[in-house]
């Protein structure tokens, strides 16, 4: 099957500064400490085009999202402060791996490939892949094995890329069409351009929530990936600080609480279990 990838965005490049401050004793010791790139701040890699889990608000300045208030609660826990690098998903690990950044929070599901090549922290939410349309379409498909002859969007060098990929080897005969961000898939089925969006299914909730949303979520496979943070292979202290920091949020109700702010229901427990 021959691919069309079309590119509609390009990397904002921003350097977005943020964040919680906690004690400054605490904040010196964990900066002197030599446990992040800078003393005294964790900086994040993060594609911010991606909600609920990562994006701008209405100011088109301003991170938002469920990973930018994880990251904040976890530098809170740490003494530090926040900077968020807004980075293409096409080279976000490039990144980490040549100290742009110290972590990747940007809904980085964990596979065995990744774990080769990087460190993660235990996992803090659940994800799987989920099947939209435009309520009304004339599309009869209701999983991605039935949608041969049609056109589907989906994030280039996601999950979604994967599992897609997987079916077309399979024999599933589509159109696929590959974006730099998820809200290009949103865009082009809204505008009738594509048929189908296949994303994580955190993000179809998100779009789907609105009473006058356009979209339906027809499939929703099972939850069996996970979401972690990202760091550089072998940066061991500062995994276990973060995964002790996640325990406690865990433990505290932290994680609970923001995922029903975003989610308006329990989107975490599951990654725990």
């Amino acid at each position: 099957m021959k691919r069309q990838k079309m590119v509609l965005m390009t990397a904002l490049g921003l350097l977005i500064s943020g964040g919680l401050f906690a004690g400054g004793a605490k904040q010196q010791q964990q900066g002197s400490g030599g446990l992040t790139l800078e003393p005294g701040v964790l900086t994040v890699g993060m594609e911010i085009g991606y909600p609920p889990m990562e994006y701008f608000d209405i100011d088109g300045k301003t991170p938002i999202g469920f990973d930018v208030q994880l990251a904040n609660a976890l530098a809170a826990k740490l003494g530090l402060k926040v900077t968020f690098v807004d980075t293409a998903w096409d080279g976000i690990f490039a990144g980490v791996n040549t100290g742009k950044y110290d972590v990747i929070m940007s809904s980085v599901t964990i596979t065995e490939e990744r774990l080769a090549a990087h460190n993660f922290t235990k996992p803090y939410i659940g994800n799987a892949q989920a099947m939209v349309l435009l309520k009304g379409s004339s599309v009869t498909a209701r999983s991605p094995e039935e949608i041969a002859g049609e056109g589907v969007a989906y994030q280039a060098e996601t999950t979604s890329d994967i599992y897609m990929t997987d079916l077309a080897r399979k024999g599933v005969q589509f159109t696929a069409y590959e974006y730099d961000k998820v809200l290009n898939c949103f865009d082009e089925l809204r505008n009738h351009r594509v048929d189908v969006v296949v994303c994580d299914s955190l993000v179809a909730f998100d779009y789907i929530a609105p009473l006058d949303s356009p979209f339906e979520i027809v499939w929703q496979g099972t939850a069996e990936e996970k979401f972690g943070i990202c760091l550089k292979k072998g940066n061991d202290a500062l995994t276990t600080a973060l995964d002790t920091a996640l325990d406690e949020l865990f433990a505290e109700g932290v994680m609970l609480k923001i995922s029903q702010d975003i989610f308006k229901m329990d989107m975490v427990s599951a990654a725990r279990k």
